[in-house]
C-alpha cells in the first residue's frame, strides 16, 4: 500500500495555510478558456469554497471579488503574476488590486517559472518588492507556479517562498516523488492544478475504448488524498461542471481502494499516449 493510500482516510476538508488561515481544500479557479458568471462564483462560496484563484481576465470571479464587501476576509484571493523586475512587480500588484477591487491580495505566485536562472532573477529583482508589500500587508503570501518539479523542490530550500503551485493528477504523478516530500519537510503548502489534465481524464481514450473515463470528483478525491497537497483547484466551465465538482462537498471522502486502482490505471494508460512533459 502506498503512503497516499494509507493516509487517504485522513482526507481533511479544510487546511490552515501559513500566513493565510483556514480554507476549504476544494479551490475554485478560472481560466481564459472557461466561463463562470458571478452567480456561479457566489454559488460555490455559499457551499463553502473560499479559495479563489483568478486567471487575470475579466470574468465572474473578478466581479464577485469586487462585490465581496464585508465578506472579503472570508475569501482567499490568489493570482499568478508574470513579473521579473521591481517595476513589473509594483505595476502588476497595483493593477490586480484595482481589477479585483481590494486593498490586499492573499496569495501571489510567480507565473510559470521554468528554470532556476529565471527564479534567481525574480528573487533578485521582483521578490524584494513583493516582500516589502507583504510587510505592508498588501500581499499576504508569496509563491511560485511551475511545471518544473526539480525547480519546485529546489525552491523549497530557499526560504523565500510561502507556497507552491504544481501539476498533480492521475496521469501526472511525478510531484509525489519530486516535490511533495520536500514541501512537507519544509512546511510549504502545495496547491495542485490541472487535476483533470485539462479535461482529458474525463474523456475516453481512443485506443482503449473499453476503459471508462474518470469523473472530475474522482480526480479531485485522488489529488486531495495525496499527502502534501493542501488545495486542489477545480476550473469548471459553466454551472453544470461546477455542480459536478461541488458534489464532492456532499460526499467528502477519499477513493475506496477499488476506485483508486481504477483511477490510477486510467491515468497511467492516458499518460502513455500523451506528449511528454518535463
Amino acid at each position: 500500500m502506498t503512503d497516499a493510500a494509507a493516509n487517504a482516510s485522513q482526507m481533511a476538508r479544510c487546511v490552515d495555510l501559513p500566513r493565510i488561515g483556514a480554507v476549504c481544500r476544494l479551490g475554485l479557479a478560472t481560466r481564459g478558456n472557461t466561463h463562470l458568471d458571478e452567480d456561479d462564483v457566489w454559488y460555490a462560496f455559499e457551499r463553502g469554497v473560499n479559495y479563489w484563484n483568478w486567471c487575470g481576465h475579466e470574468d465572474g470571479l473578478a466581479a464577485a471579488a469586487r462585490n465581496l464587501g464585508k465578506r472579503r476576509r472570508d475569501v482567499v484571493l490568489a493570482v499568478q503574476l508574470d513579473v521579473q523586475t521591481a517595476d513589473d512587480a509594483s505595476r502588476a500588484v497595483e493593477r490586480t488590486l484595482r481589477q479585483l477591487g481590494t486593498d490586499y491580495i492573499d496569495v501571489v505566485t510567480y507565473y510559470y517559472v521554468q528554470s532556476r536562472r529565471e527564479l534567481e532573477e525574480i528573487l533578485a529583482h521582483a521578490h524584494p518588492v513583493m516582500r516589502r508589500l507583504a510587510a505592508e500587508g498588501v500581499v499576504r503570501a508569496i509563491g511560485m507556479t511551475t511545471h518544473n518539479r526539480k525547480l519546485a523542490a529546489w525552491a523549497c530550500g530557499t526560504g523565500e517562498l510561502d507556497l507552491l503551485m504544481v501539476r498533480f493528477n492521475p496521469a501526472h504523478t511525478g510531484a509525489r516523488r519530486d516535490v511533495l516530500p520536500v514541501a512537507l519537510e519544509q512546511g510549504i503548502p502545495v496547491v495542485a492544478f490541472t487535476v483533470t489534465r485539462w479535461g482529458q481524464l474525463l474523456r475516453p481514450i481512443r485506443a482503449r475504448p473499453g476503459l471508462v473515463p474518470l469523473s472530475a470528483v474522482e480526480c479531485l478525491r485522488y489529488v486531495l488524498a495525496e499527502p502534501g497537497v493542501s488545495v486542489a483547484l477545480s476550473a469548471p466551465n459553466g454551472r453544470a461542471e461546477l455542480e459536478q465538482n461541488l458534489s464532492l462537498l456532499e460526499d467528502w471522502r477519499p477513493l475506496s481502494p477499488e476506485e483508486r486502482c481504477r483511477v490510477e490505471a486510467f491515468g497511467q494508460e492516458l499518460y502513455k499516449r500523451l506528449p511528454r512533459f518535463p
